[in-house]
């Protein structure tokens, strides 16, 4: 076996001739890409110097190396891989009203048949376990080795959800068989019984180096806001839609912090996969490990075959609108003009996949910008945020024809695409010029950089800022709204600043 470091990724081969095969479709998919940065990738001869080199240096090293020890094969499974009686990939989402109900989900190994939930009040005394009250879990097989990638193991997903809980409380709570394997408490906060201030994370593509790299970056998003209130992933949580042990990465990479802060989560392209090693020609579909592990709440106007991809959480005078960018954009249409109607909301935010306006080369999605952009200048969407494109744009619209004043600050709908993980393109050389006609104006943006944004929300105002792994300020603005609806934008200082690229970047 040979392990070859690209890009800071470590891939295992079992033979040379695996390796050479992979570094010839890696330069061709290079000469392909426009996107690529031309300064930043290896030429064929390069390259291929890189792999033998590489292999001849792993060759010699010990079998107790780093390097080996960071290699994964089926007979040593990473050791969040494989299931066991004990309960893992613990996550909160919410199927209903955040102020008066809490799902959960996690995993075990088919040995456990039956999954039960424990909730009390979290008082400051142990003794509070003594109140507990137990909820039965609903149970599903999966069998991971339906998708190509995966072992031949099938696991049970457990999904429980507490309900008629008091808002603005402290609850505790454990998952487990009922008997002996459970696992350790956690806690959270229901939500207020109406409009008050809360604060949430937002993060674009983890998609690649989750383990390695996006692990650092939503850690520093927990410690920089650690009273989230949930946490927005806005798709390409995966790379390889069904590929189990990258969701195992996903879930290890935020830890215990999945069962304290809700997931309000959305696919992107990576998790829709054919079945297939060969996708050509095969149907692509939505991850098997989606709805298992998200529980969102399925409305009977939910459009058919989109249930917990799109859908509708109303939190603490904010309604958040999820939408599926891969699959029934039309069919979404009425429902979310449903959706931005009839309700008392201060804030209206939206979180998808695919951007309305691109930031990278050659990824334009004209046909969602021309199905729900009237939609969100119609309704005066205030805030839209989004992925796919691996670098940071943040921007916004003009104000309603019609609503127009004489304040030069005032915009219309604010627009972000951000990236979180390891996988960097390159930002349009044109920037947003070819969206002047709808209105579109950039203000920031960046390459090669990964980011977590901080959200906070008041009646008034939504104080935003993107923050580098290291903590430091990147982007930021405040957004308020007078009661008349009327919105104006303040940037901070910080845009002022260099934008950063690839050439005053490290190289990628």
């Amino acid at each position: 076996m040979i392990l070859y470091l690209d890009n800071t990724e470590y891939i295992l081969f079992r033979s040379q001739t695996a390796l050479k095969g992979y570094a010839s479709q890696n330069f061709l998919q290079m000469s392909q890409n426009k996107r690529v940065n031309p300064k930043v990738h290896l030429s064929a001869s390069t390259l291929l110097s890189r792999l033998w080199i590489s292999a001849a240096l792993v060759a010699a090293a010990s079998a107790g190396s780093a390097l080996a020890q960071d290699s994964t094969s089926e007979e040593t499974p990473r050791r969040w891989a494989k299931p066991t009686p004990d309960p893992d990939r613990i996550m909160l989402t919410w199927s209903g009203d955040p102020a008066t109900s809490q799902s959960v989900t996690w995993r075990t190994d088919t040995s456990i048949a039956n999954g039960f939930a424990e909730i009390a009040l979290a008082a400051a005394a142990p003794g509070f376990s003594k109140t507990a009250e137990s909820v039965q879990a609903k149970t599903q097989s999966l069998c991971l080795d339906q998708a190509y990638s995966n072992p031949d193991w099938t696991v049970h997903f457990h999904t429980a959800t507490f309900e008629n809980l008091s808002p603005d409380t402290l609850y505790a709570y454990r998952v487990g068989d009922g008997k002996e394997r459970w696992s350790e408490w956690f806690q959270f906060r229901t939500a207020k019984n109406g409009p008050a201030p809360f604060s949430f994370i937002y993060v674009g593509d983890a998609q690649n180096g989750i383990h390695s790299h996006w692990s650092r970056l939503i850690r520093s998003a927990y410690t920089k806001q650690p009273d989230a209130s949930f946490i927005i992933h806005a798709g390409d949580l995966v790379n390889n839609a069904h590929t189990d042990l990258e969701w195992g990465e996903w879930f290890e990479a935020l830890g215990w912090i999945h069962g304290m802060i809700p997931a309000i989560a959305v696919p992107g392209n990576h998790e829709y996969r054919a079945y297939t090693q060969e996708r050509k020609g095969q149907p692509s579909h939505l991850s098997i490990q989606w709805r298992p592990q998200f529980e969102y709440e399925v409305e009977e106007s939910t459009p058919a075959d989109l249930e917990e991809t799109c859908y509708v959480i109303d939190y603490q005078g904010t309604r958040i609108i999820a939408l599926n960018t891969l699959d029934g954009v039309q069919e979404q249409k009425a429902w979310l003009e449903s959706k931005l109607t009839g309700h008392d909301a201060q804030w209206v935010i939206l979180t998808f996949h695919f951007p309305i306006f691109n930031s990278a080369n050659n990824r334009d999605n004209t046909p969602r910008r021309e199905a729900w952009k009237p939609l969100l200048d119609k309704y005066d969407v205030d805030l839209v945020l989004q992925g796919h494109d691996h670098t940071y744009a943040r921007g916004h619209t003009s104000a309603l024809t019609g609503r127009e004043t004489d304040n030069p600050n005032q915009v219309g709908s604010v627009y972000v695409n951000s990236v979180s993980g390891a996988k960097m393109y390159q930002v349009k050389t044109d920037r947003w010029n070819a969206y002047a006609e709808a209105g579109a104006k950039v203000v920031r943006m960046a390459e090669n950089t990964q980011l977590f944004q901080t959200i906070k929300v008041s009646q008034r105002t939504i104080e935003y800022s993107a923050y580098l792994p290291s903590g430091e300020l990147y982007d930021a603005f405040v957004l308020e709204k007078d009661a008349d609806g009327v919105k104006t934008l303040s940037d901070d200082p910080i845009t002022a600043t260099p934008e950063r690229s690839f050439e005053n970047t490290l190289p990628y």
